[in-house]
């Protein structure tokens, strides 16, 4: 194992496990726990994500997830869908500001 460096040390089959339980949730559910596979799969891959000798982790949880995505559906619905341009870019500032180095 490297001590210093940057790395990732998940593996494929279990990425696939991982996204075929979140495929089977949110579809199950109808969507209602799409968040919560979101999550799930975060954890995952920051859980093996090394940055210059550093793990790192997500803190982020389903909970909180939902309630951001309940306001990007209604800002998308209030703007006819324009708003729908920037959930990718929100999502992606969301998850940032919930991982961190492990302590």
């Amino acid at each position: 194992m490297r001590i210093e460096g940057s790395y990732f040390d998940g593996g494929l089959a279990q990425l696939i496990g991982y996204k075929i339980l979140g495929y089977l949730v949110t579809v199950f559910t109808l969507g209602i726990c799409y968040p919560w596979a979101c999550t799930m799969l975060y954890r995952w891959e920051t859980k093996h994500t090394v940055v210059e000798g550093r793990r790192l982790e997500f803190t982020g949880t389903a909970a909180g997830l939902v309630g951001q995505w309940i306001k990007w559906l209604l800002l998308s619905i209030i703007t006819l869908g324009i708003y729908s341009f920037w959930v990718n870019i929100k999502l992606k500032k969301w998850r940032t500001e919930h991982t961190r180095f492990q302590s």
